[in-house]
Order: structure tokens, then sequence, then C-alpha cells
């Protein structure tokens, strides 16, 4: 198991993240935040390129720091920006991650890797001529190269089209049967339906860890449409406007009685991301 505990991340005078503890088992773990909220610095210490400033973070009871190339041969990595060559083809760049991974008799092995992300038929393909989505999936094989047991992802569909994100999302759920997937993401559609465990981080801590289906439940009965243009009433938190048969809607979250003229809504969880970041500079 994976376990993070009391971890506090500091720049100088600015504290990043603050007493973090969470465990890690296996399947998928959503990291769900806005952007500038701490996940990325959080990934980074979990795969050792920052350190905590107080705390520890243990693989099977052992400091990962202590641990050093131990633990580093246990991680696949896809960094937000990962870097690649554009001159080389998918299967010239694996092999030249493999060498400095220490992959023996690597052929098969990408072979296999590359076929599961759907792109065996580019292999010896440019990689300059393919989309973002094509990228990303070279990506996610490079990550694979050591069959790792702990696979993280940074904002791994950041600018890929719908299609593409689906796709991912397939790839991503097809990997966590047998080992731990930890997904970082602003994009609540990519975790909605995939993740075991969502964790939320606001002003810099923990403030959910758990199924995402149990923080969803705390908005029902809050959350309701009016349409757009009719008063609200006090204490209201405005969440987003769309269009519905009837026209513009705006729906939002109270907890006090709505007018009669209100209609309930089964809340989503982007429903709940929005009302929990309201003031963060998202939704309406």
């Amino acid at each position: 198991m994976l376990s993070i505990h009391n971890v506090t991340k500091k720049y100088g005078n600015f504290t990043a993240l603050e007493d973090i503890s969470l465990d890690f088992d296996k399947g998928i773990c959503a990291f769900l935040a806005p952007n500038g909220a701490g996940k990325t610095t959080l990934i980074k210490m979990l795969t050792t390129l920052i350190f905590p400033t107080k705390g520890e973070i243990l693989w099977g009871g052992a400091e990962i720091i202590s641990l050093g190339e131990r633990y580093r041969d246990l991680l696949g990595y896809l960094p937000q920006d990962f870097g690649y060559y554009k001159s080389y083809s998918p299967m010239e760049y694996l092999r030249y991650l493999a060498a400095l991974k220490g992959v023996e008799n690597p052929d098969r092995r990408i072979n296999e890797l590359l076929d599961l992300v759907s792109l065996g038929d580019v292999r010896d393909k440019k990689m300059r001529k393919f989309s973002g989505g094509m990228i990303q999936r070279v990506g996610i094989a490079q990550a694979l190269l050591n069959d790792p047991q702990i696979l993280i992802l940074d904002e791994p569909t950041a600018g890929l089209d719908p299609k593409e994100r689906v796709r991912f999302r397939n790839l991503i759920t097809s990997m966590a049967q047998d080992r731990i997937v930890i997904f970082s993401t602003h994009i609540v559609s990519d975790i909605e339906t995939i993740a075991n465990t969502l964790v939320m981080l606001k002003d810099h801590k923990v403030l959910y860890a758990g199924a995402p289906g149990v923080f969803v439940e705390r908005m029902r009965g809050l959350l309701f449409e009016l349409p757009t243009g009719a008063p609200l009433p006090p204490g209201t938190a405005v969440l987003s406007e769309r269009n519905s048969e009837a026209g513009p809607v705006t729906r939002f979250a109270t907890k006090f009685p709505p007018p009669d003229s209100a209609a309930p809504v089964t809340p989503g969880l982007e429903d709940a991301f929005l009302y929990i970041y309201r003031d963060s500079g998202i939704g309406v």
C-alpha cells in the first residue's frame, strides 16, 4: 500500500500543501481540484521529483526516499507535459526509454503496448504528424514500459477532444485492475464514472477523500432550477446556466426553502464540484 502521512510542502513562506494524509490501494484514485490547488505538487512528491517539508510517504511501510531506485522501479509516470522527440517513431522512442529504464529485450513489450494503446499501425511513423491524443497514448505506453505497480497520470486529458478523452478513460479503466492508478484532473467528466476514490483539495488541504457517490449525495435536496431571470432566494449559490426545452434555466443550490416554481434536480459530481469551488473563479 502507498500511504501519505501528515505531509506538508512549503516554498519559503508559501504553503502549497498542509498536513495531507491519504492511503492508496488498487484501482483508480482521482485528484479533482481547480488549477493551482496543489495536485501537481502532490504528484511530484509521490514520484520523488520533490520532497515533503514535513511528514512522510510510505510504500509497504518503508519511506520512499530511503527506498530510492527500488521505489522508482515500481512507478509509471505521465507528467502533464512529457518530453518526446518529434523525429522519432513510437518504436524508436520507446526503445530509447526502455534502455534508460533497463528493460531487457524490450521489443515484445513495446509492440504489446503499442497495440494496447491502438498505435500498432503507426509504430514506425514519425511523431511530428501525430495528434495530441496520439501523443498522449505514446505517453501512456512509456509509463507502462516497466509494468508498474503504481501508475501516476498528471492532467492526462488536457487538450484532448471528446472522442480521445473517452478512449483514454477506457484505457485507464482497463489498466486499474491490478495496480494503483492516481489520476490528477480538473475535468469532472474524466473521472465521474471511473474513479473508485475521489480526493478533493481546497485551501491546500484534503477537503474530501472517499467514494465519489458519497460526496455527491451531500448535495441531494439542495439543488434546483428556475427560469433564468426569475428571482432567486437568499443564500443561493448559482452554479450554472443551460438551455432547456422551456428556455434558459439557472441551476442553483440553497439550504433554504426554494420558491414553489423551482424544480428539484438530481445532483451530479460536476454540481458538487462547482458548489464546493464556487469562490475559486469557476462556474457562474
